[in-house]
């Protein structure tokens, strides 16, 4: 499932158009965080408010960390 969701968000990077590419890239991330907050509250039965909060802040951290390293 890494490797799926990798590619995911990485594969739209091969059409040309930057804009176009990064507009499916976030729809990607975003049926991505939807699909693993489904998945914490179906089968670890957290709260779907607590797991999404959860996913959200994960994926804040990765997103700044990503900032940080590309500024670098």
């Amino acid at each position: 499932m890494t490797a799926l969701g990798g590619i995911g968000h990485t594969l739209p990077f091969l059409i040309l158009r930057f804009q176009v590419a990064m507009t499916i890239a976030f729809f990607a991330v975003l049926v991505e965080l939807a699909v693993i907050t489904w998945v914490r509250h179906r089968y670890m039965e957290t709260p779907i408010l607590s797991a999404a909060t959860q996913v959200a802040l994960g994926g804040a951290l990765v997103f700044g960390t990503g900032v940080l390293i590309g500024s670098s």
